[in-house]
This record gives C-alpha cells, sequence and structure tokens, in this order.
C-alpha cells in the first residue's frame, strides 16, 4: 500500500463536530427560545400572530437540533437516521392530531350537550 491512497470510511463512523459547531447550535437554541418567549410575553401582536410566529421558532429550533447535534443528514447512504426520524415524526403527528380531535369532539359534547353529557357520566358511575 503506497503512501498516497485514502484510508477507507466506514459507513458507520460519527460524523465529526467541533466546539464551534455545538457552540453555535447552543446560541441559535438559546436566541431562538428568547425570541420566543418576548413574542409570548408581548400583549402588541394578535394571539394567532403570536401562536404562529412561535411555532415557526420552534421548527426552526427543531432543525437546528437536529443538524447542529443529532448530525441527521450528515451521515453517508443509506440514511438510517433520517428515515428513523420522519417515522418517528409520522408517529407523533397521528398521536398529536389524534389528541386534538378527541378534545376537540369531547369539548363540542360538553358544551352543546352538557346535560346528556352528565347523564351519562352518572349512568357510568351508577349514582
Amino acid at each position: 500500500m503506497s503512501g498516497h491512497e485514502k484510508p477507507q470510511v466506514s459507513h458507520f463512523d460519527p460524523p465529526h463536530a467541533t466546539v464551534r459547531a455545538y457552540v453555535y447550535g447552543f446560541l441559535s437554541c438559546v436566541a431562538l427560545t428568547l425570541v420566543a418567549y418576548a413574542v409570548a410575553i408581548t400583549d402588541s401582536i394578535s394571539a394567532t400572530t403570536a401562536i404562529a410566529i412561535i411555532a415557526a421558532l420552534a421548527i426552526v429550533q427543531c432543525i437546528v437540533q437536529l443538524v447542529g447535534f443529532l448530525h441527521v443528514g450528515n451521515e453517508f447512504k443509506p440514511r438510517w437516521k433520517l428515515s428513523v426520524f420522519i417515522l418517528m415524526l409520522s408517529i407523533v403527528i397521528i398521536v398529536v392530531a389524534g389528541s386534538l380531535w378527541i378534545m376537540n369532539n369531547l369539548n363540542y359534547r360538553m358544551i352543546h350537550n352538557p346535560g346528556e353529557m352528565r347523564d351519562y357520566v352518572e349512568r357510568q358511575a351508577g349514582f
């Protein structure tokens, strides 16, 4: 083997990050959190706008953490980390959407039919 050949890199070698990259990621996350906090305590914008801004900041912070700390997207093929992350994200979205749907449905039933709901609960409790 001559000295001019490159060593083979395993597909399972972890990506190498520098301290500078970690500090940049940490400071970015702190800044995004402080901006979200400032938006939350500000009374000068509407609630809908505040929720939209905070949601956008949360998505940006999620991306910063995924790339900066978990190194998603930096590995070699096949992209197992990314595949597992997408599956996990799909499951979380299904659970959150289902929970919101159930809570909205219960809220609707409690507001529009409170007597019927009370009667049902009393029948179930055996009162």
